[in-house]
């Protein structure tokens, strides 16, 4: 039975589902985590979300709220009165952070995921792509930032948490595939920003440890390889 007016239903693994937990914890909104097994989905994750019966959802006073960006933006303009704007107010960086967000899902997030199915002989190709991308975000971090601790400035903004719930995710690749994704040399003001980051009281309770992604990788390379050899077979 649901106990509170406030819920997430997700997994703590996921960066999608970390990124609606980080913001309610810079909004200061008390809310009941809802851990769903996405191999057997809760009813309560089907009426929900019944269009991609995915995670996130954020359920406020029996509303349902799904995609990871519409419910930051959701948190934001719902609850105003509770600390800072995530989203800029001035409307040009609110679409730099805007368009930011969609690289980093319709291009990094890609980039990713692919290395984690990779052969030996694409990775360095694709190591070489995340690379590139992150050279990017560095250039955006020295403009957005303005030479203060985040995206977002002195406080944690949009930009912050969309790349920031994936650094857990990063650092497991990073140790699978031996390769360094951020790399001080390249990216040294996105290197000290993650350590700023991952240290913020709003976040270093929801980002799990390198290792719980690695287990989670490895699971879905199970899966995967099962699928593959199923359909050889067929």
């Amino acid at each position: 039975m649901v106990s509170s007016s406030i819920q997430v239903l997700g997994t703590t693994f996921s960066p999608f589902v970390n990124r609606v937990r980080i913001a309610l914890n810079l909004k200061s909104v008390n809310f009941e985590f809802i851990e769903e097994d996405l191999s057997s989905k809760s009813d309560l994750l089907l009426r929900s979300n019944p269009v991609h019966k995915k995670v996130p959802v954020l359920i406020h006073d029996g509303k349902c709220i799904s995609e990871s960006l519409v419910i930051v933006q959701y948190i934001d303009e719902n609850w105003t009165g509770n600390g800072y704007s995530i989203l800029p107010s001035d409307p040009y960086d609110r679409s730099v952070s805007r368009f930011w967000a969609a690289y980093i899902d319709g291009k990094m997030i890609p980039l990713m995921l692919a290395l984690t199915s990779a052969q030996e002989e694409e990775k360095v190709a694709l190591v070489e792509k995340i690379e590139e991308g992150m050279g990017l975000l560095e250039e955006a971090f020295v403009k957005c930032s303005k030479g203060k601790s985040y995206f977002g400035g002195d406080n944690i903004g949009y930009i912050d948490i969309v790349f920031g719930s994936c650094l857990g995710w990063i650092k497991a690749l990073e140790k699978m595939s031996g390769m360094k994704l951020l790399a001080e040399a390249k990216t040294p003001g996105l290197v000290e920003w993650v350590d700023k980051f991952l240290s913020n009281d709003v976040v270093k309770n929801v980002i799990p440890a390198p290792e719980v992604y690695i287990e989670a990788i490895k699971n879905m390379q199970s899966v995967l390889k099962k699928m593959q050899a199923e359909t050889k077979t067929a």
